[in-house]
């Protein structure tokens, strides 16, 4: 036998992999962090460009018309703004037919099937 060879006991080996182990484990963790803030700000994202691009609709109606649109159907019909309803609420509220209406988006819960 060697003398200067150190026979590795199986606690060293076993630390190592439990080091490893957590190591990977955080890593995993951090990963599916990032990915889950990335797809709610995408999320946030696309409601805001829906919003927007009511209102842009509501006020080039106005522009051309004189007044703003009486409902949301009306934006959707002549202005060819879709959405998801399964994924979106579209509240839109007529204040006159020359102040802008109030728009709000909001997103629905997932639903868990």
């Amino acid at each position: 036998m060697n003398r200067f060879t150190q026979k590795k006991s199986s606690s060293h080996l076993l630390r190592r992999l439990l080091t490893t182990a957590i190591l990977f484990s955080c890593l995993v963790m951090f990963l599916l962090f990032g990915t889950s803030r990335v797809q709610k700000t995408a999320a946030d994202s696309q409601a805001d460009s829906l919003r927007l691009a009511i209102l842009h609709s509501a006020v080039h109606s106005y522009a051309m018309e004189g007044r703003y649109p009486e409902s949301i159907d009306y934006i959707r019909d002549h202005y060819g703004i879709t959405w998801n309803p399964d994924k979106y609420l579209v509240s839109y509220e007529i204040i006159g037919s020359n102040l802008m209406p109030d728009v709000n988006v909001f997103q629905r819960a997932n639903k868990k099937k």
